[in-house]
């Protein structure tokens, strides 16, 4: 590893792989670029045998900065060129002591802390909830779908699905509500209870959520209709999103029952789409991540063609990948950016970069850079690529870090990686 392409770096191998995690929000404040660092996660676990599941949150602490410690002068001085750097003797004192203070905190030690919670069979996925990071939901591989307040003993296990799946979301706009999507093609909601016995001073309990079994499968991928992912509309809150098997994305109303309001197939290979992420800054913009390796940006203004028998066009598709993707999430605070991993790694995008010469296929995007060809592995490295993170064998998810500035987890079959790139 490059000490120089990283802020800091950090790995962790737990006893048991995990597929799947979330970050649990604290009260340390907003956009954070001090060191050392700190975060909450929790984490699923795929054992060797049920009974030994577990749902463990840990806090991660003294994440301190572990790449190469610069002065304050020789940041300057990258920025602004050495002949713009006229500090007086004060500053440099002032700079002795700053950088003496990022040395000492280079040699802090991370710190674990942890617990952990009995979970009957592996866990496919693992969601907090926005407004309540202390209930966290999970689906097992044993085909229900988990509750847990991680602050108390309660726990609420829902056996209403055919069988196991992965699609699983929040509403960030209404407190309480989530869907659930199975192998089977099937979609449940969970609506908040009305009353005092959702989130009431006492806890949570099995009456604070009510389940609909609200959609089935449906449209031309019936015969394999699995829901892999689910998002919701960051700001309407009765609209949500899925990535479905045989190439399929659906946009769902819950006001509207039995069936999706728009259903296209985005990939004419009939290549499953696996994960798709909604901007939670520009809500118009989707992006979805298929089996092919292929990644592709969505306009949803435009996402509905005026014939059944037309996909619609994307704003950009990103066909340089090898491996099917497998997990994408957009920045928190950067409505450009987007992470992206694959079978073999993580990625770094900026899509507000343009390229100096647009040629027909150059940087492997098309869409409007040009070209409508499918299937990954065909492009070269796009321009927008800003860092790419390698090392992990089968990274299966990554996310940002809500609080912490470009603080990026990802789980492995080797173990999680956190890092921030030094580019960012």
């Amino acid at each position: 590893v490059d000490p120089t392409a990283y802020k800091m770096l950090h790995g962790l191998t737990p006893e048991w792989p995990s597929l799947s995690f979330d970050f649990i929000r604290d009260e340390l404040g907003e956009n954070r670029t001090r060191f050392p660092h700190s975060a909450i996660v929790a984490v699923g676990s795929q054992a060797d045998r049920t009974d030994r599941n577990r749902l463990t949150i840990m806090k991660l602490s003294d994440l301190a900065r572990t790449g190469v410690v610069k002065s304050a002068e020789e940041e300057d001085d990258d920025i602004l060129g050495e002949k713009y750097n006229d500090s007086d003797d004060d500053d440099d004192e002032s700079d002795d002591e700053s950088e003496e203070e990022d040395e000492e905190v280079a040699d802090l030690d991370p710190v674990v802390e942890h617990y952990s919670l009995r979970h009957q069979g592996g866990i496919n996925r693992i969601r907090a909830m926005p407004q309540h990071p202390e209930v966290v939901a999970t689906w097992s591989d044993a085909g229900t779908v988990n509750l847990y307040d991680e602050g108390a003993s309660w726990t609420f296990v829902y056996q209403g699905h055919s069988t196991e799946g992965y699609a699983m979301d929040w509403s960030r706009v209404k407190t309480g509500q989530m869907a659930t999507g199975d192998c089977d093609g099937n979609i449940h909601i969970w609506q908040p209870a009305s009353g005092p016995s959702f989130g009431n001073a006492g806890g949570w309990n099995n009456s604070s959520f009510s389940v609909s079994a609200t959609y089935g499968p449906s449209g031309g991928n019936i015969d394999n209709p699995s829901v892999e992912d689910i998002q919701w509309s960051p700001t309407e809150s009765t609209v949500f999103a899925t990535a479905e098997c045989g190439g399929y994305v659906k946009v769902f109303d819950i006001r509207c029952k039995d069936r999706p309001m728009i259903s296209n197939k985005i990939h004419s290979n009939g290549a499953d789409v696996n994960v798709l992420a909604w901007n939670g800054l520009v809500s118009n913009l989707l992006a979805t991540g298929g089996d092919d390796g292929v990644f592709t940006v969505w306009d949803l203004r435009n996402f509905q063609p005026a014939s059944a028998d037309v996909a619609p066009s994307p704003l950009a598709r990103f066909t340089a990948h090898r491996n099917p993707i497998t997990s994408l999430e957009w920045h928190p605070t950067d409505e450009s950016m987007i992470a992206v991993s694959d079978e073999a790694g993580t990625y770094i995008y900026d899509l507000s970069i343009e390229e100096d010469e647009p040629s027909e296929k150059a940087g492997g995007v098309s869409g409007t850079a040009g070209g409508d060809e499918e299937g990954g592995g065909g492009g070269e490295i796009p321009p927008q690529l800003l860092f790419v993170h390698c090392g992990s064998e089968s990274v299966k998810e990554v996310h940002w870090h809500p609080q912490v500035a470009s603080m990026v987890m990802t789980t492995a079959l080797t173990g999680f990686s956190l890092f921030i790139p030094s580019n960012l």
